[in-house]
């Protein structure tokens, strides 16, 4: 083979390389390619996604604004009940020396 023969060899070869390399491309291009119909189907999803984030955000904040009141409510629930249970007892320690006052008024009839 000479050196003619061998350039010419080589060339046909790159070129069945180059066509081999080409038809390769467009094949994966066209079994990839994006229809129009998976474009919109595609808005659609993207769409409902934001749709639906946008509902967690407002879920998630209407149940920290839900969180905070009844934080709030069992606060004052737990003053009023402290407050309920100080009057109690001082009711209780009322009514002892209430009830020690008519016992010593008693006896000391008796």
């Amino acid at each position: 083979m000479n050196r003619s023969e061998f350039i010419i060899a080589t060339a046909g070869i790159l070129f069945v390389a180059f066509c081999l390399g080409w038809f390769a491309s467009w094949l994966v291009n066209r079994f990839t390619r994006v229809t129009k119909s998976e474009i919109g189907e595609l808005d659609k999803m993207a769409q409902a996604l934001h749709e639906a984030e946008e509902t967690r955000d407002q879920a998630i904040t209407y149940l920290q604004q839900r969180e905070a009141e009844m934080t709030n409510q069992l606060a004052q629930t737990e003053a009023e009940l402290r407050a309920a249970m100080d009057g109690l007892r001082e009711a209780r320690r009322e009514a002892e020396e209430l009830r020690a006052y008519v016992e010593r008024q008693n006896s000391g009839e008796a």
